[in-house]
């Protein structure tokens, strides 16, 4: 059974990793998918990739500016302009860091906040008259497990995944009524590029304090954000679904 058969969905960060994962599995369960690149060079590369994988997927590459609002909804039109509707955003762009206070530079927390937090408004702004006028839709964002518990060093990333969240509960108040659910994804530890550059010295303490014993994959976060989108979810709004194999710090 596809899950999303004929709903319009996009998809920011869909190049790599959970992204990439992302618009495999809502390809895979009948929709077609706008992916977002931070350039058109590797949205496009994406997009052939998926194609090799299968010519009949629907799947188009754009390259809004994130952190620039008339970017997106210019972006987001043309998506609309194509398949008539935009059933699913997926708010999943981000970036992370592991800079201490003592040294960290006011610009790169500003950066941080600016795609992890901005740019998930920006996006939510675009869809929702849209969403409203077609009679309802569905937003999924990435948050993350230190959006609840935090982290020890790198201040810029939970504080903007405490952010997501306080977004998502939100929004997802202020927009059930126009039937648009509002819901986010938290990923535990996840085999991710952005995961992979950290010393082992803090991947194997986090692996060790995993109970279900291993690090997540993008397919693992895919499939939640797939069950969000879907009508499977349809009595659900306003949550922060953690994906984390029962991570504490």
């Amino acid at each position: 059974m596809n899950l999303l058969e004929n709903k319009v969905a996009i998809i920011t960060g869909g190049t790599r990793g959970i992204g990439f994962e992302i618009v495999r599995k809502f390809l895979q369960n009948g929709a077609k998918v706008a992916l977002c690149g931070s350039r058109q060079e590797s949205a496009d590369a994406a997009v052939e990739k998926l194609k090799a994988e299968n010519p009949d997927w629907e799947i188009i590459g754009i390259a809004p500016v994130l952190t620039d609002p008339a970017s997106v909804e210019e972006e987001f039109a043309k998506v609309k302009e194509l398949w008539g509707r935009i059933d699913i955003l997926g708010n999943n762009a981000g970036i992370s860091g592991r800079e201490s206070i003592y040294d960290y530079d006011p610009e790169e927390f500003r950066k941080t906040m600016d795609l992890n937090v901005n740019a998930v408004f920006y996006g939510c702004r675009a869809v929702a008259p849209i969403m409203k006028e077609q009679g309802g839709g569905a937003i999924i964002n990435t948050s993350s497990m230190v959006g609840t518990y935090g982290q020890p060093r790198g201040c810029a990333y939970p504080t903007s995944k405490f952010a997501v969240n306080g977004l998502t509960k939100s929004l997802a108040r202020e927009m059930a009524p126009d039937n648009i659910r509002v819901n986010a994804v938290a990923p535990g530890v996840t085999h991710t590029d952005m995961v992979d550059k950290l010393p082992e010295s803090v991947i194997n303490p986090l692996i060790a304090s995993i109970p279900l014993g291993r690090m997540g994959t993008p397919e693992d976060i895919a499939n939640a954000y797939l069950f969000l989108a879907s009508d499977l979810a349809s009595y659900i709004s306003g949550q922060i679904l953690g994906v984390d194999g029962l991570s504490r710090p």
